[in-house]
């Protein structure tokens, strides 16, 4: 071991190549060549180094291959290497096995070591050969191992990745599109293993062969050696003569990004020029600068890859997006390779330039116009492309694959298969698993941890639209969205243990690119249906848990019976025994107090049959209160919710829930109040026909009773049955037909929203509540003045027949009835009482002034409202034209509602 540690890397290299194929140092010089090329290139793909990660693909494709005794042996193999310290790259040896096995073109790992070698042929290029175009110029040595001297004396760097060209033995050799046929005829056709890595040599003739002892040069044999043209290196006046095969050379290298003797790049103008010193025919000249653009192009191209193969926060979408373009300008330098190889033998062999076979600038210009095309594309991409990451760069690849060209939308569609398959395995991990490991923010679900469990359904993931690629529509985007947020609903706040792959079975996932793009062509059909499927499974199922294990319905429909007063028993009876304590002072009231006598309520009627689930959430709750409030203005009803239904009856729509309690609860309170004066009213109507002098007064109270009354039901007919059961019955149609929880969540809103506007609690409708309100304080007042005027009646009433009841026994008794006095002070008291009544007459007349006045004021309000049940309700309400007749401005409402009528009909 310490004679192997001191070796070089050289020797070391050379020696694992004898030892793969089993010959002798001599016979793999070309395999060591080879090799020295791919061990010094600079492509590093983006490998998270983790060995955890690497050692379970390893037992993964063991358990694929269904050897799990292999995959258990392997298991306690690995276990005792972490306890030993034999080895320090543990990740390397475990990522070296993986690729071995993972190899496409032969199962390294059930081979023996002498089967290595045929794998190692098979890797290298046809051009291995020879000596590559780029690794030696004439008379210089492998631009591997030293530096050559640019024009001037300039060094240019050896490092291969600074050309670029060092890529071609490390990509993968199988291009994606096939090669066309060749220009030239005559040449028989190559071999599957000749063909290995010819995908971008899009044009040119039969390369089969490229070392100069084994191979003829391009096209006919030639007819005599090759002499240059002689050149003069300058003259008198400083100027060069330059023949088209010096031109060649340097365009050669001006394709792979490398200035010339003669053709350099100008930073002033970003583009290659030919020294002004050189003189060209305008022909040649032309030439050489429509060639010099492909380098160029190539330029912009690598600069891009270059810049961003090394930035992390690019994400995977870019690397993805890199890759492709690493794939591409590989196959571009396999053409390099093959040209710079042909102008190799033609040197070696003295072809003559001008001859049938030989490589001029035409011919060039030829060979390189649909790789030019390719890197127009790719160069035009990249402009397209900057700035961008993830989604928003998949989907500005996506919109250059619609042209009518088919190879560029084949190069096109084949780059966004790449760049798509990240976002594809971020989607599937996110609706099969509910996971979200989207470390540079390019998937189109974004995750907000800072949000907590019971807002994860409403704030925690949202879409960034922005990485919405255009291939996915904004409706699959939404399920995408609504399918994994269900997934970690049920797991986080229903505490559901079941696992994903239950709830929705796994289909077949974007293993590889080409999977990748297979989903691409049909994704109104197999990528649909994934997503459908997904979205259905997981809706239905979480709808079921919220069903069973939470009751959401039945809590809906004690929402309604409780807090909506859908429960008639139980609200009037609970209103009885609330009036009492209800009367008094708001600040002595005790909530105990009150939650005692809701449960009272409760067990006396129909009310004690719900769910006990449902009656524990029942309580009462104290509004603040304000001064000179009464325990009607305060008193309320609530409803607990929490865990997994307090996502659909959340806080805001509690607060909408108490709003409309207590409107309906005090328009229940009128009614309430109305029946009592209604009572009052029939009760002392008898006991006061003995009192003449009242009998204007009560028929003037029962005249403005029976309006109030006529009012406060119209209003309780519009409340309960056009707005809270139409409201109501469309709401459970739309939960019964709801496809996930969103359904139901934005149903109940809506289904709330339109409640508080139609119950004018909105802020469009604050004159109409206001007047309303009014209206209420009116029958209050009403009930006052009404109580006020049957207690002076009655207490008139009792002094009277206890005076008529002393005459009677005075009688009886054989005196006189009254005396004098008595009889002066009895009807003293009288004319006081009789003077009494003009001014409950005036009181009881201010009040029906006020309130016809509040009712005309509202019916106007009602009658230029756009909701066409209010301006029905004011048909109702002056259903004898009252107030019409009494107000201009109604009656030109009125004729303005009416005469819209005729042409709705």
């Amino acid at each position: 071991m310490a004679g192997l540690d001191q070796k070089s890397p050289n020797v070391l290299l050379q020696s694992l190549c004898c030892r793969i194929t089993g010959k002798s140092e001599a016979e793999v010089a070309h395999q060591f060549q080879y090799a020295v090329r791919v061990v010094g290139s600079n492509y590093a793909p983006t490998i998270e180094r983790d060995e955890f990660l690497v050692s379970e693909k390893i037992k993964k494709e063991l358990l694929k291959q269904r050897r799990e005794g292999d995959a258990a042996l392997f298991s306690e193999l690995h276990r005792k290497l972490q306890t030993q310290g034999v080895l320090k790259h543990r990740w390397s040896v475990l990522y070296l096995l993986l690729s071995l096995c993972e190899d496409p073109r032969k199962p390294m790992c059930h081979s023996q070591v002498g089967s290595y070698g045929a794998l190692f042929a098979q890797a290298l290029p046809r051009d291995a050969h020879s000596t590559p175009f780029y690794c030696t110029r004439p008379g210089s040595l492998p631009l591997s191992y030293t530096e050559r001297s640019g024009p001037g004396g300039a060094q240019i760097s050896t490092s291969m990745g600074t050309s670029g060209i060092s890529s071609l033995g490390v990509y993968s050799l199988n291009g994606p599109t096939p090669t066309p046929q060749p220009l030239l005829a005559g040449h028989p056709p190559q071999t599957a293993g000749q063909q290995l890595g010819s995908r971008l040599a899009w044009a040119l003739p039969n390369t089969s062969a490229l070392a100069p002892t084994s191979r003829a040069p391009l096209g006919p044999p030639p007819l005599s050696t090759r002499t240059p043209r002689p050149r003069h290196d300058g003259d008198l006046t400083g100027e060069l003569w330059v023949g088209e095969a010096a031109l060649v050379r340097d365009i050669l290298y001006v394709f792979q990004g490398i200035d010339g003797k003669f053709i350099k790049m100008s930073n002033a103008d970003n583009c290659y020029k030919i020294d002004s010193k050189v003189v060209l025919c305008k022909s040649l000249r032309d030439t050489s600068s429509r060639l010099a653009d492909l380098g160029w192009l190539h330029n912009k191209i690598r600069k891009y890859t270059d810049s961003r193969s090394l930035d992390r926060a690019f994400g995977l979408v870019g690397q993805s997006f890199c890759a492709s373009l690493h794939q591409e300008l590989k196959e571009y330098y396999r053409l390099l390779a093959v040209l710079h190889s042909q102008l190799q033998v033609e040197d070696d062999q003295g072809v003559n330039l001008g001859v049938e076979s030989s490589l001029t600038l035409r011919r060039l210009l030829v060979w390189t116009y649909d790789p030019k095309v390719r890197l127009k594309t790719l160069a035009a991409l990249v402009d397209f492309c900057q700035g961008r990451k993830g989604g928003e760069l998949a989907s500005a690849v996506h919109a250059y694959g619609k042209t009518g060209d088919p190879q560029m939308r084949a190069l096109v569609q084949h780059i966004l298969s790449l760049v798509s398959h990240p976002i594809l395995n971020f989607l599937y991990r996110w609706i099969y698993d509910g996971e979200l490991e989207d470390t540079y923010h390019e998937f189109f679900v974004a995750s907000d941890p800072t949000v907590k469990t019971d807002r994860l359904w409403h704030d925690k993931y949202s879409l960034r639209k922005s990485m919405i690629p255009t291939f996915i529509t904004m409706d699959q985007a939404r399920k995408v969205l609504l399918i994994g947020k269900s997934i970690n609903f049920l797991h986080q706040v229903c505490h559901d243990r079941t696992s994903p792959g239950k709830i929705t079975p796994a289909s077949k996932s974007t293993d590889s690119p080409k999977d990748a793009a297979e989903l691409l062509s049909d994704l109104e059909g197999a990528f649909q249906g994934k997503i459908d499927a997904a979205y259905f499974e997981t809706s239905k199922y979480l709808l079921n848990v919220l069903n069973q294990n939470y009751l959401l319905l039945e809590h809906l429909q004690a929402m309604r019976r409780y807090l909506l007063l859908g429960q008639g028993d139980f609200i009037r009876h609970l209103m009885d025994l609330l009036k009492p304590e209800l009367a008094r002072p708001a600040t002595t009231l005790y909530q105990h107090n009150l939650t005692g006598i809701l449960e009272t309520a409760v067990r006396a009627t129909n009310a004690q049959y719900d769910n006990a689930e449902i009656l524990k959430r029942l309580d009462v709750r104290l509004l603040e209160v304000s001064p000179g409030d009464t325990g009607w203005d305060v008193f309320s009803l609530d409803y607990h919710v929490e865990g997994p239904i307090a996502t659909v009856f959340t806080r805001e729509c509690m607060s909408h829930y108490l709003r409309v309690f207590n409107f309906l609860w005090r328009a229940k309170r009128m009614e309430y109040i109305l029946t009592d004066i209604w009572k009052g009213q029939m009760c002392n109507a008898k006991l006061l026909k003995s009192m003449p002098e009242l009998s204007g007064v009560l028929h003037q109270c029962h005249i403005l009773a029976n309006e109030m009354v006529h009012f406060i039901h119209q209003m309780q007919y519009y409340i309960t049955f056009e707005v809270l059961e139409c409201c109501w019955d469309e709401l459970w149609n739309k939960v019964e037909k709801a496809q996930d929880l969103d359904h139901i969540i934005a149903a109940h809103e809506e289904f709330l929203d339109s409640v508080i506007s139609r119950c004018l609690l909105d802020t469009n409708s604050r004159s109409l509540l206001n007047q309303l309100r009014a209206i209420f304080d009116q029958i209050i007042e009403f009930q006052s003045a009404q109580d006020s005027l049957y207690r002076s009646a009655l207490e008139e009433l009792t002094l009277r027949l206890q005076y008529e009841e002393r005459k009677k026994q005075r009688d009886s008794e054989g005196e006189w009835g009254v005396t004098a006095e008595q009889e002066a002070e009895e009807n003293r008291r009288i004319q006081e009482f009789q003077e009494t009544i003009p001014k409950m007459r005036s009181q009881l007349r201010i009040l029906t002034h006020f309130y016809q006045g509040i009712v005309q004021q509202f019916l106007v309000l009602i009658m230029t409202s756009p909701d066409e049940s209010l301006r029905f309700l004011s048909f109702r309400l002056d259903f004898n034209e009252h107030y019409r007749a009494r107000d201009p401005r109604l009656r030109a409402s009125l004729g303005a509602t009416r005469g819209r009528r005729p042409s709705n009909i």
